[in-house]
């Protein structure tokens, strides 16, 4: 299986401030989430990804994110299994994240 890639916080925070168009997934549980998620992050969490990772766009540049990037490296690989290849873990998840929440 090839190699998951990860992104460092301080470089989706920069390409968020650039504006780019970056699909962000967020697979903590909705109990976690509640503490804020990155904005405009979408929460699908962990356990409901093999049902709902057709809501994921393939075609675009998508960064998964957790609480430490266990779970969404994990995620990456779910994904790639399933012919996803423009993927993203965020690396130190929500405890490396200093940006903004939602």
């Amino acid at each position: 299986m090839s190699q998951v890639r990860g992104m460092l916080s301080q470089d989706l925070e920069e390409r968020l401030k650039r504006g780019e168009k970056l699909q962000i997934i967020d697979v903590r549980e909705p109990a976690e989430v509640a503490s804020g998620m990155i904005p405009g992050a979408k929460n699908i969490p962990l356990s409901q990804l093999q049902e709902r990772f057709r809501e994921i766009d393939p075609h675009q540049e998508t960064v998964m994110v957790c609480r430490s990037g266990a779970r969404s490296e994990r995620a990456c690989q779910f994904l790639m299994a399933q012919g996803y290849s423009n993927l993203w873990n965020l690396m130190g998840g929500m405890l490396g994240w200093h940006g903004s929440v939602q």
